[in-house]
């Protein structure tokens, strides 16, 4: 059978596993209703399951509530939950969270004329099933090739929280200070009391980050950004 001329522009649904570039992935995703959430990490496509309260709903509650709190008191830097990423040609991710500097002030992204980010930003946070997820493996190659400083892995059912920085062009695993703190070095004041998260503590967690936020690194930061 011959196809009619409109049935050879039909756009094809985007699809658990296909191989796109990054162009056509926005194309068929634009044009896939009532689709929820889906990413691509090295030129593969993933389309992410329902979210579950516990091992995801909850925690990233828990990590926007903490970035949140730093976003407020930190002028010059930008929040943002699950935006699209234009990261390169084969990576379009939508990371839990992303704490970015603001172009004005020095930062290493901006935004698309249709309101995407475009580049690394500085920190990425995933919440993460365990260590078998893409999260520590796929996406990690994508976020360290292209320099996102700083990189959080959230592995829920592990009861582990791992805080990538890059150096030298690779990431090396952040250790915590001698009372068991996390400082970013990307966004000084930026504290995190991993263990109190991996609780459920947040008013220790939030203890914690208002020191950070209290400190003479933070003020130094935030002077800092002002200037750029």
């Amino acid at each position: 059978m011959v196809k009619r001329p409109s049935q050879l522009w039909i756009i094809p649904p985007l699809e658990n596993g296909d191989k796109l570039t990054r162009y056509e992935f926005e194309r068929r995703y634009n044009a896939t209703p009532n689709l929820k959430k889906a990413e691509l990490t090295e030129g593969i496509v993933y389309i992410m399951p329902a979210v579950r309260f516990r091992s995801h709903g909850q925690p990233h509650g828990w990590i926007i509530c903490w970035l949140v709190t730093y976003e407020a008191a930190t002028s010059g830097v930008a929040l943002g939950v699950e935006p699209t990423v234009r990261l390169d040609l084969d990576n379009e991710p939508q990371p839990h969270a992303v704490l970015l500097i603001e172009p004005e002030a020095g930062g290493q992204t901006r935004l698309s004329e249709d309101d995407y980010i475009e580049g690394a930003p500085e920190l990425v946070v995933e919440i993460a099933a365990s260590s078998a997820a893409i999260d520590l493996h796929g996406k990690k190659q994508a976020y360290r090739r292209n320099g996102v400083k700083e990189y959080i892995v959230w592995q829920v059912l592990d009861q582990k929280l791992t805080w990538f920085s890059l150096e030298q062009g690779e990431y090396l695993e952040s250790v915590p200070d001698n009372e068991g703190i996390l400082r970013s070095r990307a966004f000084l004041g930026l504290w995190l009391a991993a263990m109190e998260l991996l609780a459920g503590n947040m008013q220790g967690v939030l203890k914690v980050l208002q020191v950070g936020l209290q400190s003479a690194e933070h003020e130094d930061f935030i002077k800092k950004l002002g200037s750029d």
